[in-house]
């Protein structure tokens, strides 16, 4: 396990990924990598090794749940922090149990997110 304060941004929307960027790395975070889709964000997840994860739902060629399947395949402890919208309480459950380790709600708080990675990391 590298730097714990590493992590890996999957979304498929470049503007979030700059959001999540600029949070995270005015918290102290290092941001290591960005997919901008399931399958690059495995691929990543494989090289890079963050600490955590935040992953996008819904994303093009593999999705949030598919990519979190994969990636607690290769590591039971991935530590994924799922972006959900509005409305999406069912794909929660299944991330959830598909190993994801908490969640925040888009349109996301700083705070909000910040809260999600100390629960996920402590």
């Amino acid at each position: 396990m590298g730097n714990p304060k590493s992590v890996l941004i999957c979304d498929d929307a470049v503007v979030m990924r700059m959001m999540i960027k600029g949070i995270l790395t005015n918290a102290g975070y290092e941001v290591v990598g960005e997919a901008e889709n399931g399958a690059i964000g495995v691929e990543m997840y494989k090289k890079l090794s963050p600490a955590f994860v935040t992953m996008d739902m819904v994303m093009p060629e593999v999705d949030g749940i598919s990519a979190v399947k994969q990636i607690v395949a290769l590591d039971p402890n991935a530590k994924i922090i799922m972006c959900t919208s509005m409305g999406q309480q069912q794909l929660v459950v299944d991330a959830i149990k598909a190993g994801a380790k908490g969640f925040v709600t888009k349109p996301f708080q700083p705070p909000k997110l910040l809260e999600a990675v100390e629960k996920v990391l402590a």
